[in-house]
């Protein structure tokens, strides 16, 4: 982020950069879980619903509806009722460019290794 802008990143006091350490490395450790990591990146483009998250990880709606409670929770992700229709959208907008970095670097370089290996 910071190496081409060619400048150094502000500096906090150590207290506010405990705080944001702490909350980076909850974020973290939330994205460290595939199936959790495959929710968020799926809301990326826009907010989706139970179902349609259980379509695009191929995973029971049981376990999706579990994973989006506790990342609810840990406030990842919010929701929004229309009708009987449970949507979910990102919570954060600080995770947006965060999972498209995320996409970038892992999947798309992925995808480009196994196209030229072909």
């Amino acid at each position: 982020m910071f190496a081409h802008q060619k400048m150094h990143p502000p500096v906090l006091d150590p207290k506010a950069m405990d705080e944001a350490a702490e909350h980076a490395a909850e974020v973290l450790k939330s994205l460290s879980n595939p199936a959790r990591l495959r929710l968020l990146c799926a809301l990326v483009p826009d907010e989706r619903s139970v179902g349609e998250l259980e379509e695009a990880l191929g995973k029971s709606q049981s376990y999706v509806s579990g994973q989006l409670a506790r990342m609810r929770t840990e406030g990842l992700v919010a929701a929004n009722r229309d009708g009987r229709i449970v949507r979910y959208r990102l919570a954060d907008p600080r995770l947006k460019p965060l999972l498209e970095t995320l996409y970038i670097v892992f999947c798309l370089s992925e995808v480009q290794e196994s196209n030229t290996a072909r």
